[in-house]
């Protein structure tokens, strides 16, 4: 459990997707602008990346280790990423669905959900531990987006 929490802070913190690995810079900068707008971007990466991290790990683990395909993992997670994403939230969040409007392509085809994906595969991650990476990577996503858009208002009201 311990090594979990650790694994989440580091994500979140010390190895931050956008601040350390410039991942996902396209919606950071896009979306920054209101602190509201921010987190609601956030929240739908929150969301996406960490149900990515378990799709693309158990694809890895079960499919393509198996079947020894592994020099197909990004292609893979690419087209098992955005499909899956957009068919999941259609059928049991038509809601969110049509909230996020244009926001959903932009957030299933971002490199930070990749990279998050790879990255799991390289540091050799078991399903769990890539379910956690991916939440830790996407909070602090969140965290620095919402900072960033508070930065922004701030100066805008200046």
């Amino acid at each position: 459990m311990k090594e979990l929490i650790l694994l989440i802070i580091s994500a979140a913190i010390v190895n931050n997707v956008v601040l350390s690995q410039f991942l996902g810079l396209c919606p950071f900068l896009g979306v920054s602008k209101k602190v509201e707008t921010a987190g609601g971007m956030g929240a739908a990466v929150i969301f996406v990346i960490t149900i990515a991290s378990l799709v693309t790990s158990l694809i890895y683990k079960f499919i393509l280790a198996t079947l020894g395909l592994t020099y197909l993992q990004t292609i893979v997670f690419i087209a098992a990423l955005v499909q899956f994403v957009e068919m999941f939230l259609k059928k049991s969040m038509p809601a969110l669905y049509e909230s996020l409007g244009v926001y959903l392509p932009l957030i299933t085809t971002n490199c930070a959900v990749l990279g998050v994906a790879l990255n799991s595969v390289q540091y050799g991650y078991n399903i769990l531990q890539s379910v956690v990476y991916g939440f830790g990577i996407s909070v602090g996503f969140t965290i620095a987006i919402v900072i960033l858009a508070g930065i922004r208002e701030k100066m805008e009201y200046n």
